[in-house]
This record gives structure tokens, C-alpha cells and sequence, in this order.
């Protein structure tokens, strides 16, 4: 019998060292190594001879598998996973504490076991806690059942019919394969992979629930996520109603999808109605915003761009962006700087995009820049005004996708002007007799014509 050696994991990035270090040598964290004793798997004679029974197959002779999907009962959920949840399928769920994923799910499976069999297996909150829950949602949540347990050795046996399964959360249930605590690095890995092993030999759906650190990131391996078919992450303020559910991983969607939520005393409601959310009333009134409309998935929606531009108390100038990635920051400040004459190099500045979405598209560049040079010369940008665009390093305004539906959002929100690249301008001059639409070659042609004066 082979014998059990000891490592030492990082439960940050999971890197693993036969001895503990006092900073994990992979991501640079400090008293991350915990020990962990790993024991090799035993293989006997048939089952290693069945591990290569598989023979190799031609593409051809494959047969195509269409996949059905069930609706979710909460539309916009069904939308960022592409239509609906589909059978067998690995679905992670991450998000801050008490920012409503629980709660997402108990409707979700409140609606799936009105045909089918739902289990809740709640690791970290107790049956009558459950309950306490679903009525206080007031759902109809009588035929889906609830097991409260720790260790997941016991979970396949609970699975008999059952189509739905909600593991909450992957980070507090444990394996007796390993000795280590739950929600270490290997206890996380071992029971992922055997919920996945289960999941695609059964055609069981799993909904799981991760936990994040405070960078964010989902905890534990990376692992974890690769061997997921969708990985969701709820975001929002918790002092807001608002919330926001965005696909970063989709093996059956579409990965950019976005779907907003309101978190109200009934539970979680869709909000189809975004020009509350990501725009401001104010608009228009005061220097330093600027509207975009930005791609997210299979939808487009108007984003205001808000910018604070102010003199440095510092020997640093400091930049603090909120939905806009801080490397594209200081490039458009680089840009407005060398080629636009707008010198931000002593000026602490601060840019939010509405609504806590992130932007992570070029498109938004141009708005950035607008934003900015807003706020830098304290003269508003008009309220049906939109710009977008993709800014380069020359100050040249570089083309975008999806043009055509951009600018038909902006015509559907009522804006009476658009600014966009030249160079789509093309594709969209048959809009020139519902919107005044202006081709933008650089950056400071775009200036000058919102500052004419």
C-alpha cells in the first residue's frame, strides 16, 4: 500500500510546496500554506484496464446532441446562462456575503420543483433556516427537498429521481478522502470533482455556491472554476437594491451576458426598464459625464460615464477608476495629455461607470476621453448627446462592432446626436434622418465639437 505524504497548499492560487513557507512563491500572499496530507489513489487490476477501454472515434461518426434547456422561472437569469438552464450542466454561482445568491437560488428551485424533484443541500444553514427563508419570500416551496449535511460521501445517495441539485456552498462541505479541514484547497478540488463526476453521469443539474476573497476572486483553486460549464458572479453594493449577474465562463452561452436584478422584501425581481439605473437624472447639468451605449452580450444599453477631475494634494497624482479597467485610465490620460492638450499629469482623477457595471469593452474609450475633458474644462456635455469608440495611442478614433445596434439604442432612449468613428460611419448613414450623426477621425476633432465655444 502506497503510503500518504504531506504538502503544503497556498489556499490563494493553490500552488503547492513540499514544505511550508512562510509566502506562497506563485502569488506573493503571506501564511497562505496550509498542510494537507494527500493519499494516492488505489487502482485495482479492472479498473485500471477499463481506464483505456475508450477507442478514438472520427468526428463524422459523432452524432450531434442537442441540448434542451428548462426555464429558470427569472428571465434574466435565463439569459446570461443563453437560454435557460440545460441538463447536466456544472453551474457556479459567486458573489460577496449577503449579497443575495441564497436567495437567488431558493427562487430558482422554488420554481423547478413544481415539475421537478429539487435538493437543497445546505451545508451552512440549517433546514428550518431554509424554510424560514422561502416563506419569507413567500414562495410555494413545499415539494423541493432540503438536507442539511456537511460531508458530501453521502450526497449520491440522496439523489435518487432527483433532476436539480444546490450545493451551499462548495467551500463548507467536506470529503473523508481527505483530512484536511473543508474549504481548503484540496477539499475544495476533491468534492468539486466529484459533484462533476456525478452531474455528467447522471444528467444531474448542479447549481453550487462559491464564496469569494476580498480581492473578488472565487476561493479556492483555479480548478474549481475549469472544470465548471458556466461560472456566474453576482455583484452590487449591498447598501443598493440593485444587482448584477455576469457570465465569465459559458460553455453554452454567450460570456459577456449581463442580466440586472432588484433585490426587494418579496426577494429578487427582474429589472427590464435600465435607463434608471445606468444613467442619471442629472445628466447634462453639471461637467464631467458623457454617455456611451455599451455592448454586453446579446444586448445593448446607455451607460453614463461620470469623471471628477481635481488639483492634486499630493505629491502623486492619484487615479481611481470604478468600472473602468485602471490600465485604460492612464492610457486615455496619456492620450488627452500628448495629443489633445488637456494636461492631467497634476490632477487627481476619478471616473465611475453608473450603476456598478463594468465596462471592459474599447468601445467606451471615446466617452472616457469625453468625460474627462468635460470635467477638465467644467463645460457639460449635452444630456442627448452619446459618444463611443475606440480610442489608440495615436488619438486616432478606431472602428467598433456592433455599431448598427448602438446606435439604434440611442435612437430607441430618444438622444438627438451621436459621435462615433468614421471609419463605421457607413453602416449607420441610413440612421441620418432619425439621429445627427457625427464622424469622429481623433480625439481632439471630438473635442472640438462638444466645446465649439
Amino acid at each position: 500500500m502506497a503510503k500518504s505524504t504531506t504538502e503544503y497548499v497556498c489556499t490563494e492560487c493553490g500552488a503547492a510546496s513540499p514544505r511550508w513557507l512562510g509566502r506562497c512563491p506563485s502569488c506573493g500572499k503571506f501564511n497562505t500554506m496550509a498542510e494537507e496530507i494527500i493519499k494516492p489513489a488505489e487502482k485495482s487490476e479492472k479498473t485500471r484496464g477499463a481506464a483505456y477501454a475508450v477507442k478514438a472515434k472520427k468526428l463524422s461518426e459523432i452524432t450531434h446532441e442537442s441540448y434542451g434547456r428548462t426555464t429558470s422561472g427569472i428571465d434574466e437569469f435565463d439569459n446570461v446562462l443563453g437560454g435557460g438552464i440545460v441538463a447536466g450542466s456544472l453551474i457556479l454561482l459567486g458573489g460577496d456575503p449577503g449579497i443575495g445568491k441564497s436567495t437567488l437560488l431558493t427562487q430558482i428551485a422554488a420554481h423547478l420543483s413544481k415539475n421537478k424533484k429539487v435538493l437543497y443541500f445546505s451545508a451552512e444553514e440549517s433546514c428550518s433556516q431554509v424554510k424560514m427563508r422561502a416563506k419569507r419570500l413567500d414562495l410555494d416551496a413545499d415539494d423541493f427537498y432540503i438536507i442539511n449535511e456537511t460531508c458530501i460521501d453521502g450526497l449520491e445517495n440522496e439523489l435518487d429521481g432527483v433532476e436539480y441539485c444546490i450545493i451551499d456552498s462548495i467551500q463548507a462541505v467536506y470529503t473523508d478522502d481527505l483530512s484536511s479541514s473543508s474549504g481548503s484547497v484540496g477539499q475544495v478540488r476533491e468534492c468539486a470533482s466529484k459533484i462533476m463526476r456525478i452531474a455528467k453521469s447522471r444528467a444531474i443539474t448542479f447549481f453550487i455556491v462559491g464564496h469569494v476573497t476580498k480581492e473578488g476572486a472565487l476561493a479556492g483553486p483555479k480548478v474549481l472554476e475549469h472544470i465548471m460549464d458556466t461560472v456566474l458572479y453576482f455583484e452590487g453594493e449591498k447598501q443598493e437594491n440593485f444587482r448584477i449577474l455576469r457570465a465569465v465562463k459559458n460553455r453554452f452561452g454567450n460570456l459577456s451576458e449581463v442580466g440586472v436584478f432588484e433585490m426587494t422584501e418579496s426577494g429578487i425581481k427582474t429589472v427590464s426598464d435600465y435607463s434608471g439605473i445606468f444613467l442619471s437624472e442629472s445628466r447634462g447639468e453639471e461637467a464631467g459625464s458623457a454617455v456611451t451605449p455599451a455592448q454586453t452580450g446579446a444586448r445593448c444599453m446607455n451607460v453614463e460615464i461620470q469623471s471628477l477631475v481635481c488639483k492634486t494634494s499630493f505629491g502623486q497624482p492619484r487615479r481611481m477608476p470604478l468600472g473602468i479597467d485602471y490600465n485604460k485610465l492612464v492610457l486615455l490620460i496619456a492620450v488627452l495629455e500628448k495629443r489633445c492638450s488637456v494636461p492631467l499629469g497634476s490632477f487627481d482623477v476619478y471616473v465611475n461607470a453608473m450603476g456598478g457595471i463594468k465596462l471592459n469593452e474599447p468601445s467606451c474609450d471615446l466617452a472616457v476621453c469625453a468625460a474627462l475633458a468635460s470635467a477638465y474644462l467644467g463645460k457639460p456635455i449635452d444630456k442627448y448627446v452619446a459618444v463611443f469608440g475606440e480610442v489608440g495611442l495615436t488619438g486616432e478614433v478606431r472602428a467598433i462592432s456592433y455599431c448598427e445596434k448602438r446606435v439604434q439604442e440611442c435612437i430607441k432612449m430618444g438622444f438627438k446626436k451621436i459621435l462615433l468613428p468614421a471609419k463605421n460611419m457607413k453602416s449607420v448613414a441610413k440612421y441620418a434622418d432619425k439621429i445627427a450623426i457625427v464622424p469622429i477621425l481623433y480625439v481632439n476633432t471630438m473635442i472640438k465639437n462638444l466645446f465649439k465655444d
